[in-house]
């Protein structure tokens, strides 16, 4: 039988763990349970040694936990600290205690503390130049989710707390201060964003924001948001929205992210989840702070003595100015004076502007400004580079211009030859099926073909048509799309011949597998692509013979060929593939037909025609021939 203590023995017992290590322990149970009537056992502190002086990472290390509960705690502490920062014995022993260890100093030589230092003075010397920067920081999420009203809230807390009065204007990013330490934030919301400058070679962001609403939950332009984060290898922060509201369910949404396989701290994972209402403004501080969390452990530096390198946000004309341009600078500093290259223009600066509409005379690394003096307008995602005359401008531009003449992305058919030269080392692919069932057995199948010489990666898979968004991932990941029974948006054809990217769109697994196998091995047979000449849109339908009929249509883009291919599609479903079997305008035959006008047309083989039905024009043409 278990015996229950008495009521001296538990409030003595009781006192020693408040005070110093307890002498006695409540009785147990065989399996180390408090026996009836007890009150459950105090953990004993575990004991752990700490030097006269550690740093955090150290700390984090002997303590077994992050570097990042660590700042935590010192934060609690009222002391803001980076994972490099050296911190006594004192603080070291409170974090210490905080976590359950109870603390003795550790015994050290009397030079300890001079290598400690030494060490320090070593590191100091290989980074020498290199400063922390600001972490520049994007937000993403579904849309109506909030993105734009929590950058809002982040400006306007800002704004109110340090820059009372000033008028801000819109430059594409702004700085905001959170205890002495700053954050740029891109003020352009969205993962296309973020990506299409990744597909210009401008990777900028540092952080990903990913806001989702509470009473939404996870939805489809969260998933393509984190599924560009992480082909961007960008560590993300989520921010619940909306907890203001009556239906909203935070819990639900913590279980989607996990599904989706963003685990939080709370449940165990490594991803930061910070409770906000963009509309109250509750929780930006806290989001802000975990922010700054994240970079210290990035350790995001940059050299400020440097001539400045950044790239464009965005850029206009402004018909008194004349071009402007928003640059961030990642590297140097940028000073009026400074002559630039950014992208296919050059110019002078003749005077730089901050987000508030100050003018400035310098930008440190992770500063966005406004840049007037440029020859021409920019494009976004263009990079910026000082040089130290016209001449070398000049010169730039011309070797940037020979350059965009032999850009090719990678493809199936230069595959091979880009593994052997050693250019591929990963094959990332955006998978694309007509059903969820069919994914899983294509990205197995892929991924089995992977070898030493290149990882086959897929970095987003989804059901539907291929998109403009699935193009500009390729680009910016330098991979392919892969299609199975789908078909491909017009605007992602324009796209992918834009930007270089191979679309293939298969209709049976193990060819779709068998193409790729052999292109990794160099003995892929030439292929024939689709090339999309125009679409045309079915106005009406009269009789052209005794069971024939003929379309009368309206040519909405391209052109329509006596030589076209023909697809007929009604609702995004395919009707028939053929040709044109006529093409007239005015009961005269006509060899093409251009956008904007109207024709009567014929296709072999088919005459149910219905009011709506659009046309898709087309020739096949050898892969990689253009």
């Amino acid at each position: 039988m278990t015996q229950t203590s008495k009521p001296a023995e538990t409030t003595k017992t009781t006192q020693s763990v408040a005070g110093e290590a307890p002498s006695t322990l409540l009785r147990q149970g065989s399996e180390g349970q408090a026996g009836p009537g007890q009150a459950p056992a105090a953990p004993k502190p575990r004991p752990v040694e700490l030097p006269q002086l550690t740093n955090v990472r150290q700390l984090a290390d002997i303590l077994h936990t992050s570097p990042i509960d660590v700042i935590k705690q010192l934060m609690r502490n009222g002391i803001m600290a980076n994972i490099n920062q050296v911190i006594d014995f004192e603080m070291a022993a409170q974090v210490a205690a905080a976590f359950g260890y109870q603390v003795r100093m550790k015994r050290q030589p009397k030079s300890a503390a001079k290598k400690v230092k030494s060490t320090e003075q070593l590191r100091e010397e290989e980074a020498a130049g290199l400063k922390l920067r600001p972490p520049v920081v994007a937000v993403m999420g579904h849309v109506d989710h909030g993105k734009t009203r929590t950058l809002d809230a982040i400006r306007q807390t800002n704004v109110m707390a340090s820059e009372a009065g000033q008028i801000t204007q819109h430059i594409g990013a702004y700085q905001v201060e959170v205890d002495g330490r700053k954050i740029s934030f891109l003020d352009t919301p969205g993962h296309e964003a973020f990506t299409a400058m990744r597909a210009h070679g401008a990777q900028i962001t540092d952080i990903a924001v990913l806001v989702v609403a509470a009473d939404d939950g996870v939805q489809p332009q969260t998933l393509e948001a984190i599924d560009h984060a992480r082909a961007a290898n960008v560590p993300i922060v989520v921010a619940i929205n909306k907890i203001d509201k009556a239906n909203a369910n935070p819990d639900l949404v913590k279980q989607q992210l996990a599904d989706a396989g963003l685990v939080i701290e709370e449940w165990g994972g490594d991803v930061i989840a910070v409770p906000i209402s963009a509309k109250e403004k509750k929780g930006i501080s806290e989001l802000l702070e975990n922010i700054l969390l994240v970079a210290e452990m990035q350790e995001l530096k940059a050299s400020p003595g440097k001539p400045a390198t950044g790239v464009v946000i965005e850029a206009g004309m402004d018909k008194n100015k004349g071009p402007l341009a928003t640059v961030l600078v990642q590297d140097g500093t940028l000073r009026p004076g400074n002559i630039v290259v950014v992208g296919d223009t050059w110019g002078k600066i003749k005077a730089m502007y901050n987000d508030t509409g100050k003018q400035v005379r310098k930008a440190e690394p992770a500063a966005p400004v406004e840049i007037l003096g440029l020859s021409s307008v920019p494009k976004a995602g263009d990079t910026m580079t000082v040089v130290a005359s016209e001449h070398h401008a000049r010169a730039m531009i011309q070797k940037r211009e020979r350059d965009t003449l032999h850009k090719h992305g990678v493809s199936l058919d230069n595959l091979y030859k880009q593994i052997t030269a050693g250019q591929v080392k990963e094959l990332n692919i955006i998978l694309k099926t007509d059903v969820q069932g069919s994914i899983e057995p294509i990205r197995k199948s892929l991924e089995q073909l992977s070898a030493e010489q290149v990882q086959i990666r897929i970095i987003r898979s989804g059901t539907g048509d291929i998109t403009e968004s699935d193009v500009m991932l390729a680009a910016a990941s330098k991979g392919l799309v892969i299609g199975f029974n789908v078909s491909v948006d017009t605007g992602a054809r324009k796209m992918a011949e834009m930007e270089g990217v191979d679309i293939r769109v298969y209709d049976i697994i193990y060819t779709l597998r068998d193409d790729v196998e052999k292109a990794m091995k160099g003995m892929l047979e030439p292929t024939y692509v689709d090339v999309v000449e125009g679409h045309a849109e079915v106005r009406a339908v009269f009789a052209a013979g005794k069971k024939e009929k003929a379309a009368g249509v309206i040519v909405s883009d391209g052109r329509a060929t006596r030589s076209s291919l023909v697809r007929v599609w009604r609702k995004k479903q395919l009707l028939i593939d053929s040709t044109i079997s006529s093409l007239r305008r005015f009961k005269e035959d006509a060899k093409e037909v251009t956008a904007g006008y109207e024709c009567g047309i014929g296709v072999k083989g088919f005459s149910e025609f219905e009011v709506g039905d659009v046309l898709e024009f087309y020739k096949k043409e050898k892969a990689g021939s253009a």
